[in-house]
């Protein structure tokens, strides 16, 4: 190469490396990771009654999510506090379900012994596994039972319920006050959308998902008398598409109703809190089958795609 080439082609060299130092490598935008929204959060404006085309029903209150997202699919009056009867022994039955050890014996405490009106008629100083206990709680709504397991957790009835306060406030339902494990007339309130909040996190548990499947049950007394318990949720002998959750009555909270099912290839949570016997098993029925068909076809009714919380 000739001195002059040699000096023409190093003087290009000098002039091109400056714009080269001050290239910088492309910024790469990373995308934000996703954030799934709260379990039954309100849809935007957060109107009384959404969507307009959905079935009118009874309940002064209602909610339909979707049990595998939590999206809401149909609203009414979702965040008046109210009572709710007993339907809140969802959270009961949550709390003992966490706890564990279901097999672990209970001695039976006078106070249980007074528990009104639906109960088991124990005894003091009888032993039954929280199992026994909790299944007679999800099928029949027995009240003796629920105080029993109520104290066996927290020691007293009171500390229970603040305990289901602090639970439901945990799962999102912030909305809610308890007083008792029962959900007898009380100074407690709370709303469908928490109480969809809180079925959805017990939905998971696959313990209570096959007690409250059960259209009766056996309840074995310390003394060998069997007692045979009926469901309460007519909606199990209407049809299999139907898996249980929890009812509820009393004259301050109307009759009320925790609905699950596997319909059109959804699975879906309904609550209904202030309605009419008359009404709240249709109304029911007609809610949930009126829910837009899942994306994905789940299992039926004995297995569910929903991914089961840990204890």
């Amino acid at each position: 190469m000739s001195n002059v080439l040699r000096i023409a082609t190093t003087a290009a060299i000098a002039f091109l490396l400056p714009a080269c130092s001050t290239l910088t490598e492309p910024t790469v935008r990373r995308a934000e990771p996703y954030v799934r929204p709260p379990v039954a959060a309100a849809p935007a404006g957060n109107p009384a009654i959404w969507p307009a085309n959905a079935p009118q029903i009874n309940a002064e209150s209602a909610i339909l999510i979707d049990a595998r997202s939590g999206e809401v699919l149909f609203q009414k009056n979702a965040d008046a506090r109210r009572q709710v009867a007993s339907t809140q022994k969802l959270l009961t039955a949550l709390l003992v379900a966490r706890r564990g050890n279901l097999d672990q014996m209970v001695t039976i405490a006078r106070p249980e012994t007074l528990a009104e009106p639906i109960k088991l008629n124990l005894k003091v100083g009888e032993r039954y596994p929280r199992h026994q206990l909790l299944e007679a709680i999800m099928v029949k709504s027995a009240n003796d039972a629920c105080a029993a397991l109520a104290r066996d957790h927290s020691g007293s009835e009171s500390a229970f319920a603040s305990q289901m306060t602090a639970t439901a406030a945990s799962l999102g339902a912030t909305s809610s006050r308890f007083a008792n494990s029962n959900g007898l007339p009380a100074t407690q309130y709370s709303t469908a959308r928490d109480i969809a909040r809180i079925a959805y996190h017990a939905y998971r548990v696959p313990a209570l998902r096959e007690m409250m499947l059960k259209q009766d049950s056996l309840f074995r007394h310390n003394n060998g008398r069997v007692t045979r318990l009926k469901a309460t949720n007519k909606l199990l002998t209407a049809s299999p598409e139907y898996t249980g959750m929890k009812t509820g009555f009393t004259n301050a909270a109307g009759r009320c109703l925790v609905s699950s099912g596997t319909i059109n290839g959804r699975e879906v949570i309904l609550v209904q809190l202030g309605s009419k016997t008359k009404y709240i098993f249709a109304d029911a029925s007609k809610t949930m089958r009126w829910a837009p068909p899942g994306p994905f076809h789940f299992a039926g009714r004995t297995t569910s795609a929903i991914g089961d919380s840990r204890l």
